[in-house]
């Protein structure tokens, strides 16, 4: 049986929450993996953005492009009030969605 693939846009910061990085992908766990060891080029490597701070699930990848955008937009301090309705401590979920 056919099986839907999910669809991310997720949110990666530095060890001192200073800089944010807003991607997508289908492969979440995957993706953070590559973060954390230094494996994902430009930007996030850059800075050194090896944490999960946030993530929503999309069922359309154009759904997640979009809202990837929409974010990219934002003002830092909109994206933080985002960030902390799910992630009030900031936490860091590398941890937590290796089973995605």
């Amino acid at each position: 049986m056919y099986q839907c693939k999910e669809h991310y846009v997720y949110i990666m910061t530095n060890k001192n929450r200073t800089v944010l990085y807003i991607g997508v992908t289908s492969e979440l766990g995957e993706r953070v993996h590559k973060h954390f060891c230094g494996l994902w080029n430009g930007f996030a490597k850059k800075y050194n953005c090896h944490y999960l701070i946030y993530y929503e699930k999309f069922e359309y990848i154009s759904d997640a492009i979009k809202r990837e955008k929409q974010l990219k937009g934002w003002r830092r301090e909109k994206k933080l009030t985002l960030i902390t309705t799910k992630n009030p401590q900031l936490k860091f979920l590398n941890d937590e969605i290796q089973s995605l």
